[in-house]
């Protein structure tokens, strides 16, 4: 639950880091965890000048169907209406909502590793929300859209828990390994306009419930929904061995059903490896064993579209089962700092250089 004020009639300003510009966006918020319809009385979107603040002169009301609040069903995503606004890549904007929510039942995401700011009453035109309580938590906005006619433009999925949540990352120091893989198709004059969406969830598993819906429940909503979803990074799999819930002949089936759906979608899929954690409290003989096999798998069989071995970038040479000292981030199990940039030093740029999407199976 958020801190005091709460969200029974509150201003909730949240900064979010994009990683493609644009001039036209789109909001998208969701009631998908709501019991009751959540009202959001206004809605706002300007540039962000840091912490809580905002830069006035690029303000822009954020409506739907043209009105300036929206009431969402409970269970139900909302898209707003497009906004002008310019926004360069990798900047950071500012998203103000005053919302009416009576229910303990917050539709949001624990491990955003960025502040929010809550404040009692109507703030929606403060430029610095002085006063406001901090969080570091999002709620109800799961989405910005930048809208295109370039059919070169495109985004890729990562699916995964909280090793691409990025938990032991800076909060509001946008270090996860999705972001520096963001800045890292960005570089050079043109970049590669290849938007990348974090689909990370803290604790997630992928054939059991844990921390939030599992992998294959959450697939369709969470990635194949997503507009301009080109390819899909699937790095999941570890919480699963961890809490032995799954052997590794169900994870490799479970895989083999998170291809198949992305390919009907005409979504490319790379397998990312599963890192080793020995020394972490997960650790057993077993897991290291399935851990093994599913990395195998993923390596050899040839049914992701291609494979990315996180787990050679991240493994120490002379004991494999156990994250580098460069990777560890002290808990053997997630990266640190240095880990995350390595993690996205590993990904092949090369891997988004194809074609505009196409429906059918891609391979």
């Amino acid at each position: 639950m958020p801190p005091a004020p709460g969200l029974g009639d509150t201003t909730l300003r949240q900064v979010v880091h994009l990683s493609l510009g644009g001039k036209r966006l789109r909001f998208r918020f969701s009631n998908a965890y709501g019991t009751k319809p959540l009202h959001i009385l206004a809605a706002g979107v300007a540039r962000s000048a840091g912490g809580p603040n905002i830069r006035p002169d690029s303000a822009r009301p954020i409506t739907f169907a043209g009105r300036p609040s929206a009431t969402i069903p409970v269970g139900a995503p909302m898209v707003s209406d497009s906004v002008d606004l310019e926004t360069p890549p990798l900047g950071d904007l500012a998203v103000t909502i005053r919302v009416q929510d009576p229910t303990k039942a917050v539709t949001g995401h624990p491990g955003a590793r960025c502040t929010s700011y809550l404040l009692s009453g109507d703030h929606m035109t403060s430029p610095d929300l002085a006063g406001a309580a901090r969080t570091p938590h999002w709620y109800y906005l799961c989405g910005i859209d930048i809208e295109t006619t370039d059919p070169n433009v495109a985004a890729v999925a990562i699916l995964g828990d909280s090793i691409t949540d990025g938990r032991g990352s800076a909060t509001d120091g946008d270090g996860r390994w999705t972001d520096h893989l963001a800045r890292r198709l960005n570089e050079g004059a043109q970049g590669r306009r290849v938007g990348v969406l974090n689909l990370g969830l803290g604790g997630n598993r992928v054939l059991n419930d844990g921390l939030g819906p599992n992998a294959l429940a959450r697939l369709d909503r969470d990635v194949l929904a997503q507009p301009g979803a080109r390819w899909l990074i699937v790095l999941e799999g570890i919480n699963d061995l961890g809490t032995r819930s799954a052997t590794a002949r169900d994870l490799i089936a479970a895989y083999e059903q998170i291809i198949e759906r992305a390919h009907a979608r005409g979504i490319k899929v790379y397998g990312a490896t599963i890192l080793p954690c020995q020394g972490s409290f997960y650790f057993t003989a077993a897991l290291e064993a399935a851990r093994d096999e599913i990395n195998t798998w993923i390596r050899r069989s040839g049914r992701f579209d291609a494979v990315i071995d996180l787990d050679a970038a991240t493994r120490d040479p002379r004991r494999p089962s156990r994250l580098s000292s460069a990777v560890d981030g002290g808990d053997h199990l997630h990266p640190g700092p240095e880990g995350y940039r390595i993690m996205a030093g590993a990904v092949d740029l090369g891997l988004f250089d194809d074609g505009p999407k196409r429906p059918g199976n891609p391979r």
